[in-house]
């Protein structure tokens, strides 16, 4: 009984083997915006947008957690339904998360979960609109998080296969009042709710990304895959949404011998 009993804990140990290594990633994609934004107007915006995002990933080795920091610059240019105004769009996000993961199935199934802090900074400009042209965009999200990665060969050639989610949990944002000015806001000083908690249910925003990864050698990655963000909240009586959708290619460099990238 004894010995059946060891055998058992040792067929598990590998599938708690920390396995990571510390990572470093440049992608960029391209694909659609879709804009909304009722304190500009009450017209719903699309178009084309591109992207660009930096993930480190700090894996130690023989640790159970790790830190991830990602940076993502979003840039759109959408029309509205009739195509005669313009809407530019533009947004900063940094995420920080802290993950636990676990491995499974012999360290090929890598599964992380954990939470994350996330900050946006940006904008949007009618470049047609004469009343109130522009909105600001600054908010903090506490975010939980999950990653889920399978490695497998084919072809002679190693794979993974890469899937990541962040779902809002708690946050706040900045945001006019409906029928409040800037020039209230900032010359006057005539606050008005403009600092707004948020939850999952005033701003369910979320964020998604697929992605495949070739090993081409020791040290790099070719990277393809899908990106969506959504953006999107109801507050001070007004609605916002900022969709986007994007193809990515990039490359991830692999650092096996050294404990952060």
């Amino acid at each position: 009984m004894k010995n059946k009993l060891l055998l058992l804990f040792l067929s598990l140990v590998p599938l708690c083997a920390v396995a990571q290594e510390p990572t470093s990633t440049n992608i960029i994609g391209v694909g659609s915006s879709r804009i909304l934004d009722t304190y500009i107007n009450q017209e719903k915006y699309s178009g084309f947008g591109l992207t660009y995002l930096y993930i480190r990933d700090r894996a130690r080795k023989e640790k159970r957690w790790n830190s991830v920091i990602e940076h993502e610059l979003d840039i759109s240019s959408t029309k509205d339904r009739s195509k005669d105004n313009q809407m530019m769009e533009g947004n900063y996000y940094l995420y920080w998360g802290r993950y636990r993961h676990w491995q499974f199935f012999g360290d090929r199934l890598l599964v992380q979960a954990g939470g994350l802090a996330n900050v946006n900074l940006g904008f949007l400009y009618d470049t047609t609109a004469s009343n109130n042209p522009a909105q600001a965009r600054l908010s903090l999200n506490l975010m939980p998080a999950a990653i889920a990665t399978y490695r497998f060969p084919l072809f002679g050639k190693q794979f993974a296969l890469r899937y990541e989610l962040n779902v809002p949990l708690v946050g706040v944002m900045f945001s006019p009042n409906y029928g409040q000015s800037y020039y209230e806001i900032f010359n006057r000083g005539n606050y008005d709710h403009n600092i707004v908690p948020t939850t999952f249910v005033s701003a369910p925003t979320f964020r998604q990304m697929l992605s495949l990864d070739w090993r081409t050698s020791e040290k790099w990655s070719l990277r393809i895959g899908y990106l969506g963000n959504y953006q999107q909240a109801e507050v001070n009586n007004l609605k916002q949404h900022v969709y986007v959708h994007r193809v990515m290619i990039g490359i991830v460099r692999h650092f096996p011998n050294s404990v952060r990238p």
